[in-house]
């Protein structure tokens, strides 16, 4: 049996991301999944449904964990049971007090196991599904005790209204880059801290250097470069819901087609990992891979080993992408004749990238 080799060493029987926390918003123009079937990793769904928004012909979501599957299906079934406008309450997107209503409304539709895991969480269903994760916990703690000690509620708001781009810069220089802030961000987005509560430790075993710093030096261009009114995730670190901009798969103009989609099977859950999923189906071949950040947690000899398998389970000129957090991972010289790397094209996305959390975006062509 194929097995993952993050799997043998990680707690993966609780919900690790209640959201997905990469920019699906470059998915348009790099994988191009327009017509394609997708292999998409699972995570909360948020990005495989984004690849039915943008108009792939099939997506596979392929997830491990159990309980990331169960926030899978009760999304698709949110999609189908609900409005928008309700679908963003149950998620949290929005205030609400009719959350458990709404759960309501989708659970008939739910397998017997979604149903059971959903039904065991009622504070998780009333406070919004979107933020019941372990690395949403840990934003809530951020947003809660940490970002206070730095930042009064009205400069938070502040930083979110509209500017230019020379007033983003004055704002940040001016305002918010004191040395309060800079203190406790390296203090709370540690190696340490982050892996205590809000990644397993052993998230970082390929990791060198000042997890702190080089986030905070991507959280600099979020809050400069690009326009933090409309960064739905810096608006839910801050303020716990999201803003007037959405992630791609939650904007309305893309939730009846998930949602037709859904209704014509044009999805699938594979509740494991993918190396054993390529391994059961050889002869199934996708076109276009959303790889999430998997190989940040893959030693380079088995990063290098998947992606070949990846490889040759993909048709010509199918696309991957996929993001370096901290370790360093794309296509080794031994795929050379297999895997072209698109690196200008992804260096072009990444500069627009509003999850700001990564330190590279990676794209390759299967030859």
């Amino acid at each position: 049996m194929k097995t993952s080799e993050i799997q043998h060493r990680a707690d993966f029987s609780t919900i690790r991301y209640a959201q997905c926390w990469e920019d699906a918003a470059l998915f348009a123009r790099a994988l191009e999944p327009s017509g394609r079937n997708c292999l998409s990793i699972g995570s909360a769904g948020d990005n495989s449904f984004a690849l039915l928004a943008l108009g792939a012909n099939h997506v596979t979501a392929v997830e491990m964990n159990p309980a990331q599957t169960a926030c899978i299906h009760l999304r698709a079934a949110a999609y189908q049971c609900l409005s928008h406008p309700e679908f963003l309450e149950l998620l949290g997107s929005r205030p609400s007090s009719r959350r458990k209503e709404l759960y309501g409304k989708c659970r008939t539709s739910l397998d017997v196991g979604t149903r059971h895991f959903w039904d065991a969480k009622p504070a998780a269903v009333a406070d919004g599904i979107a933020g019941c994760g372990k690395f949403e916990h840990y934003f809530h703690l951020f947003r809660r005790f940490v970002l206070p000690l730095a930042h009064p509620r009205r400069r938070i708001a502040a930083l979110l209204e509209p500017r230019d781009h020379p007033g983003r810069q004055e704002f940040y220089e001016n305002q918010w880059n004191n040395r309060r802030w800079r203190a406790i961000f390296r203090i709370f987005f540690s190696r340490t801290l982050m892996g205590a509560l809000g990644r397993d430790p052993e998230f970082f075993r390929y990791v060198d250097g000042s997890v702190a710093d080089r986030i905070l030096n991507r959280t600099r261009h979020a809050l400069t470069a690009l326009d933090p009114s409309q960064n739905p995730f810096l608006h839910w670190i801050l303020t716990g819901t999201h803003g007037t901009a959405l992630p791609v798969a939650l904007e309305e103009q893309h939730f009846e087609t998930i949602g037709r989609a859904l209704r014509s099977g044009r999805f699938r859950v594979i509740a494991q990992p993918l190396e054993r999923l390529l391994a059961d189906e050889p002869e199934r071949h996708y076109g276009a891979w959303n790889l999430s950040d998997i190989f940040e947690y893959m030693s380079p000899e088995n990063t290098g080993s998947l992606l070949e398998t990846i490889a040759a389970s993909s048709h010509p000129g199918a696309r991957l992408a996929y993001w370096n957090m901290l370790a360093p991972r794309s296509r080794p010289e031994s795929l050379a004749h297999r895997l072209k790397p698109l690196d200008s094209l992804a260096a072009g996305l990444f500069h627009a990238d509003r999850a700001f959390f990564y330190s590279r975006f990676v794209m390759e062509e299967v030859l």
